[in-house]
């Protein structure tokens, strides 16, 4: 007698979201339903095209939950752990969307924003994008990575100390210097003058630079001096506020001004619009 594969994994994706899971593997949903790999992908496919499940790494599959179906997603809160211990990947959520869960609130966020030590391709999950940013040296970091509490378990999300130097470190995810200085100064209040000292050593020199001239900015001068504690102002080289590979010269036209105490060029002032 033939077995109805897609009936199966139907059933198996009910069981799942009744005990309160919502992910799944290949290998795991095969061996629970009792069919081959060929057969599987037959009813996976299926349900895929009914938004039942979605695909969104080889091998690794999530139920949309009826009351997501419209979104054809559950929210990314809901399965990037899952994701990335599938992925084998060290990560924590960072950037505008950390800002976000930490309290800033000045602009919706887009994209949710995954620091990550395994290259990855951008995914869309239903109505949400999901964009993977590189780093290789992520352990160093581990110290100040939180839990945050979801509404299936927990994921991991930077601090706000990582997460304001990771707004500057990647200026293309922040939405321009302006929209990072707004993040910055709705965070300053939380900043933990010891986590950021000690992240200081897990960056590189200009970005550590470049952050204390925006604490500067925003009147977060007792920061910034325990941060500027931290840099060993005798090989600081002379940075751009905002990195343009168009102009490399610091000497070119212009400049507005020249920060002796971070040793930052600047060519425009960065405005916050909080």
């Amino acid at each position: 007698m033939k077995t109805d594969s897609s009936k199966s994994l139907a059933s198996y994706t009910i069981e799942l979201l009744a005990a309160g899971r919502i992910v799944f593997s290949d290998a795991e949903a095969e061996n629970a339903i009792g069919a081959n790999h060929g057969a599987f992908l037959d009813a996976a496919e299926k349900l895929q095209k009914r938004h039942q499940i979605s695909r969104l790494r080889r091998g690794f599959y999530v139920v949309v939950p009826p009351q997501y179906l419209n979104w054809q997603n559950p929210p990314p809160s809901w399965f990037i752990d899952d994701l990335m211990r599938h992925e084998h990947a060290f990560y924590y959520v960072g950037l505008l969307k950390a800002a976000e869960l930490h309290g800033a609130a000045h602009q919706a966020v887009m994209e949710f924003q995954v620091v990550t030590n395994k290259r990855m391709p951008a995914i869309r999950a239903g109505r949400s994008r999901i964009v993977f940013y590189y780093r290789k040296d992520l352990p160093a970091t581990s110290a100040v990575i939180e839990n945050y509490k979801t509404d299936t378990g927990s994921m991991k999300i930077s601090s706000v100390e990582l997460t304001i130097l990771d707004l500057i470190r990647y200026p293309q995810a922040s939405g321009g210097l302006d929209n990072a200085v707004t993040v910055i100064s709705e965070l300053g209040s939380k900043i933990r003058v010891s986590n950021l000292v000690s992240l200081s050593k897990a960056f590189e020199k200009t970005t550590i630079q470049r952050t204390g001239y925006v604490l500067d900015l925003l009147g977060l001068k007792e920061i910034a001096d325990e941060l500027q504690s931290s840099l060993d102002r005798r090989v600081l080289p002379w940075v751009e506020l905002e990195p343009s590979p168009e102009s490399k010269d610091t000497l070119a036209s212009g400049v507005i001004s020249r920060d002796e105490r971070w040793r930052v060029v600047v060519r425009r002032i960065p405005e916050s619009e909080a």
